[in-house]
């Protein structure tokens, strides 16, 4: 039996669902614990319930992009879970717009979103550095901040994501003393709820259709299809490897098809 996170516990940011949820999954099935966090709570509830099917897990309900619940989340996890010594950083905000049609309101909404998961790994890494065992971070970045789709305008989305790339490298250089690893995952389409609400429900098969298409292996990418390499760069598999950005892209970046 797979025991690769036996006695660890992972945080995972934006793991009520989706690539989150399902690294989650993988950590428990491993022998490790979650604390997932998400904005809905009873969505969070429900995936809660479900992870304990299979080990230990808890939620943390919180909206990200207001920055005045953000302290609340540092402080319970400060207190509860300063134990943890993986992270993934998960959330996201895939919402298309053309670029004329942004408001503040909507490009403030990623900047907060990465202001969020900034001071929340300050947080968790106090608790790496502090229990002296080292750790590893995980984040979710994007195809869309390595080039534009037009297909799917998401500047705000390319800026939010590219912020993480670039967060990824530094931190693991700065983290490296710490024996903290620090890479990131990037994908290209994958089927996730915020992926599917961005669609009409009539629309659906013939959009995932054309969205495979641009993939050079012919499909959109599934949750689990990220979370295998979230959960292998999490592991000390992955022990010599820190400041990647890995693509999970179904080829996107060596070519694509449209």
């Amino acid at each position: 039996m797979n025991q690769d996170f036996a006695g660890r516990k992972v945080i995972i940011i934006g793991g009520s669902s989706g690539m989150g949820f399902a690294t989650a999954q993988q950590v428990l099935a491993g022998g490790g614990s979650a604390v997932i966090t998400g904005r809905n709570p009873d969505k969070l509830r429900a995936a809660v319930e479900a992870l304990t099917q299979n080990g230990k897990a808890w939620g943390i309900a919180a909206e990200l992009t207001d920055r005045l619940q953000v302290p609340a989340v540092r402080q319970q996890l400060a207190a509860e879970h300063a134990d943890a010594n993986l992270l993934v950083n998960a959330a996201g905000i895939f919402l298309p717009r053309a670029f004329s049609e942004y408001d503040e309101a909507f490009y403030d909404s990623f900047n907060e979103l990465n202001r969020a998961m900034f001071f929340i790994t300050q947080t968790v890494v106090a608790g790496m550095v502090a229990g002296g065992e080292g750790g590893s971070i995980v984040n979710i970045g994007a195809v869309w901040a390595h080039q534009g789709i037009a297909a799917g305008p998401h500047a705000g989305y390319s800026v939010q994501k590219g912020g993480v790339h670039s967060l990824t490298k530094a931190l693991a250089i700065e983290l490296a003393p710490h024996a903290i690893r620090v890479n990131a995952v990037v994908p290209a389409a994958v089927k996730t709820p915020p992926y599917l609400r961005q669609f009409p429900e009539e629309d659906l098969g013939l959009t995932e259709n054309t969205f495979a298409s641009m993939h050079p292996v012919g499909r959109i990418g599934t949750p689990e299809d990220v979370a295998n390499m979230v959960s292998f760069l999490l592991s000390n598999k992955a022990s010599w490897m820190t400041g990647a950005i890995v693509d999970v892209d179904g080829g996107v970046m060596a070519g694509r098809n449209q």
